[in-house]
């Protein structure tokens, strides 16, 4: 049941994510369908590849990709003047989005008896990997390799998982809500992390 609500809770997060910027590079409504999709399923295809699960598992998640079509027909569906608050919500589904997939992504490969290493992989390319897509699709420098605290947010929820610090359901849900937390507070705070510019010559620690 947890690993279900998790999912529901990413493909929707992430479906309205990418339709939303779909709508704000005026892109058709194809184009907003297509990166919907795309960033709710695309870090699932990517974690698939790397831990060994057959690229076709996601198709037999008929249930989930009805749910992102949905959710992107009520976001194309909304009046104008909802849409414009897309900027102070945006970041809050996208940080959902992170949340979900990267404890959902840890939860999967620890099942599969997979080492921490890859436990922590498969929650920051289950997490962020869809993002990406969309970031890239969209003509954007993809959210995760910023110096914005993003993809650090992944990995300590995989690393929670590994460990075995969260694994009841009430502690995976406790999870969800302290990452989804921590992601909106990075970015209201703009906490980053140290990064150098070779154009400037400033870095910042």
């Amino acid at each position: 049941m947890t690993w279900e609500v998790l999912s529901i809770i990413g493909t929707v997060a992430f479906a309205v994510s990418g339709a939303i910027i779909a709508m704000e590079e005026e892109y058709d409504i194809l184009g907003v369908y297509i990166l919907g999709i795309v960033t709710a399923f695309g870090g699932g295809a990517i974690r698939n590849l790397l831990i060994g699960v057959p690229v076709s598992a996601l198709w037999e998640q008929g249930m989930f990709f009805q749910v992102a079509l949905l959710s992107i027909t009520a976001v194309f569906l909304f009046p104008h003047n909802l849409l414009k608050h897309w900027r102070r919500w945006g970041n809050f589904f996208d940080a959902m989005g992170l949340a979900a997939f990267a404890i959902q992504g840890a939860l999967y490969a620890a099942n599969m008896g997979h080492p921490m290493s890859a436990v922590i992989v498969a929650a920051v390319l289950t997490g962020s990997g869809g993002g990406i897509i969309r970031d890239l699709l969209a003509g954007r420098k993809p959210l995760v390799l910023r110096s914005e605290i993003y993809a650090a947010w992944a990995i300590l929820a995989g690393a929670a998982v590994g460990f075995g610090i969260a694994s009841e359901p009430w502690q995976l849900y406790c999870l969800f809500v302290l990452t989804t937390g921590l992601r909106v507070l990075s970015y209201i705070y703009k906490w980053r992390l140290p990064f150098k510019s070779l154009q400037t010559g400033n870095s910042t620690g």
